[in-house]
């Protein structure tokens, strides 16, 4: 079970990572960003397409209308009636495309909205004062032939069989999450962390979410969560994205943890916030642990990068010593920790040194 639960956070926390940067996108004026920290009231508008054209679309709008209530937002889906943004929902059996999506490791992510897929989607994305927002997500069923698959399972209609299996998908895609932190509302999330049920995956993706929109109100959960071993990691990831005042509790984390997992999110956490901040306090600690007797190669890899993450010439001769350690490990096949390892120090070495710096 700890197996399954590892690699799922594992998975969790890449997608995540390619995330970084997108709850609080800069193409927000001020006057949005106002707006939408105080969004209470959305308007959810879902509609059902198939090849015979438009459908019942209630069982889709029931999920979206629940899941958005069960986060704190009162959701009505009367146009007539006052709201703050509109959720738009649409649903087809052949997905049309629609405009443009996010560029870059975004339009990797696998709830982007995919240029070449033709088979059944929804498709989310909301308006603030008439004007649709940046924000765009997908979800889409296992099968692109709905027509095959409901002759297979023995389902009757291919457009209702499709719409069934995209209620499933709303049923288990987090978009209300995702949109709490689009609108930059982190005492949504945070009273979300405390709601008996809410599981472990979910929690985990919470506190990425805070650490990504620099919730400062967060550093208070967040040391709580430190307590609990399957939310600490990525808690002490999060914290490094928040605050210096984070830094002493992750120096600890580094030093005294007997868990490698726990040291390499603390030296993590301590690259980004050095690299936010710019707070050289974080290189000696660093350096200490970088490479000390029995040191994890998991926590020496991030303890690499980290250093990386905030030049300075106190990381220049460390870095070179253990290159040149690592240089004579010759191994067949090669370890794919320890190749992990050569390329944080050698990246390293890239950023806190230059010739022309120190002649």
């Amino acid at each position: 079970m700890r197996l399954m639960l590892l690699a799922a956070t594992a998975a969790l926390l890449f997608t995540l990572a390619s995330e970084t940067g997108w709850a609080y996108r800069e193409y927000f004026t001020s006057e949005q960003k106002e707006q939408l920290a105080k969004v209470q009231t959305v308007l959810v508008e879902t509609i059902a397409l198939t090849d015979k054209g438009k459908i019942d679309a209630t069982p889709l709008a029931e999920v979206a209308t629940r899941r958005m209530s069960d986060l704190g937002y009162t959701v009505v889906t009367d146009p007539a009636k006052p709201h703050d943004v509109a959720l738009k929902v649409k649903c087809e059996q052949r997905k049309t495309w629609e405009g443009t999506s996010t560029m870059g490791s975004d339009a990797d992510l696998p709830d982007s909205p995919s240029r070449v897929w033709k088979g059944p989607a929804c498709q989310l994305n909301y308006f603030l004062g008439g004007a649709k927002i940046k924000w765009q997500k997908e979800v889409r069923t296992d099968f692109e032939d709905a027509v095959a698959e409901a002759q297979k399972a023995n389902a009757g209609d291919p457009g209702a069989y499709a719409m069934a299996e995209l209620k499933k998908r709303l049923e288990q895609y987090d978009f209300p999450v995702l949109l709490a932190a689009d609108w930059g509302q982190a005492d949504h999330l945070l009273k979300l962390l405390d709601v008996q049920g809410t599981s472990q995956l979910r929690k985990l993706k919470i506190i990425s979410l805070l650490g990504e929109m620099l919730a400062d109100e967060a550093l208070p959960r967040l040391r709580e969560a430190l307590k609990d071993k399957n939310l600490a990691g990525q808690a002490a990831v999060a914290m490094g994205n928040i605050g210096k005042e984070s830094i002493p509790i992750l120096i600890d984390m580094l030093k005294n943890s007997k868990d490698p997992e726990l040291q390499a999110a603390a030296a993590k956490g301590m690259g980004q916030v050095g690299g936010l901040h710019g707070d050289p306090s974080i290189i000696p600690p660093l350096l200490e642990m970088l490479d000390a007797p029995g040191i994890d190669i998991r926590v020496q890899t991030e303890i690499a990068w980290s250093l990386g993450k905030l030049p300075d010439k106190r990381s220049v001769e460390p870095l070179f010593a253990l290159d040149r350690k690592l240089q004579k490990i010759r191994q067949d096949p090669p370890d794919p920790l320890m190749k992990k390892l050569k390329e944080a120090v050698f990246w390293s070495i890239k950023q806190v040194y230059t010739e022309d710096q120190y002649s």
